[in-house]
């Protein structure tokens, strides 16, 4: 296998989808998991062979030791190597509660699947990484994690989601730090208010939102704008910057006056 590889979790729809159209477009073959069946992906994976790509599908919940484990052994099958991890997978609250309503089941069920699962899928990737790149040290490996603006914008009636993705943003910091080494980069990107089947139920809200000024750049975000900054880091494009956080979220979060 000649042609790099990339593992993107979640990536049959919304952001992920965008994400692997990307990579594919530059070049890469792809694994991608979710949780439905394969039948139900099928749309999304022959798009995505457009590209050129061989594209792979594996069913896993990134929130299970097992099934992480089984992925990782998919992608070493069907690949037999793996050089690009995104860590995009996620989900947001089931119901959107005050925090003084805070359901502990809820909590750790999404902190499984937004936190836990990134983290020990980014150590047992980045074992075999480090191994492929001992082997071969011209191989070029990263990891990109898909945080969100909620790491430091607080929404009260989504709490445990704002704090998954807070300690995303230190999980960023620390894999770049410990594969820094081993010259492997890690990055996190942060979307804003990006159009997918998580934002659809809240539109509205987000349509007035953005109406009444509340981005400097007036429209909402697309996948394709985050699969393009993806593609980007992944190509090398942003060298001597291990750690960084790029944030897409149309001027959201910047001061004004």
């Amino acid at each position: 296998m000649t042609r790099p590889v990339a593992l993107v979790t979640g990536g049959t729809r919304g952001i992920g989808l965008g994400i692997a159209h990307a990579l594919g477009t530059g070049g890469h073959d792809l694994c991608v998991c979710g949780i439905r069946d394969a039948a139900a992906t099928e749309d999304a994976l022959a798009k995505l062979r457009t590209t050129g790509a061989a594209v792979h599908y594996a069913q896993a919940d990134i929130g299970s030791s097992d099934a992480r484990a089984t992925l990782i052994e998919s992608v070493k099958s069907a690949f037999g190597r793996l050089d690009v991890l995104v860590n995009n997978a996620g989900v947001a609250p089931k119901e959107r509660r005050d925090i003084l309503d805070a359901d502990e089941e809820a909590y750790d069920w999404l902190m499984n699947i937004n936190l836990k699962g990134p983290w020990f899928l980014t150590r047992d990737v980045a074992r075999w990484m480090i191994a492929q790149r001992d082997a071969d040290p011209g191989r070029r490996c990263s990891v990109v994690n898909i945080g969100s603006v909620s790491a430091d914008v607080a929404s009260a009636n989504r709490g445990e989601y704002c704090l998954s993705k807070a300690a995303l943003g230190m999980a960023t910091q620390l894999w770049a730090a410990r594969l820094g080494e081993y010259g492997i980069p890690v990055w996190e990107i942060r979307p804003g208010i990006i159009a997918t089947d998580m934002t659809s139920k809240v539109a509205e809200r987000y349509d007035a939102f953005i109406a009444d000024g509340g981005l400097v750049e007036p429209r909402w975000g697309t996948p394709e704008d985050i699969g393009r900054a993806v593609a980007m880091l992944v190509r090398g494009d942003l060298p001597y910057a291990p750690g960084q956080v790029l944030t897409l979220d149309g001027g959201l979060t910047m001061r004004r006056l």
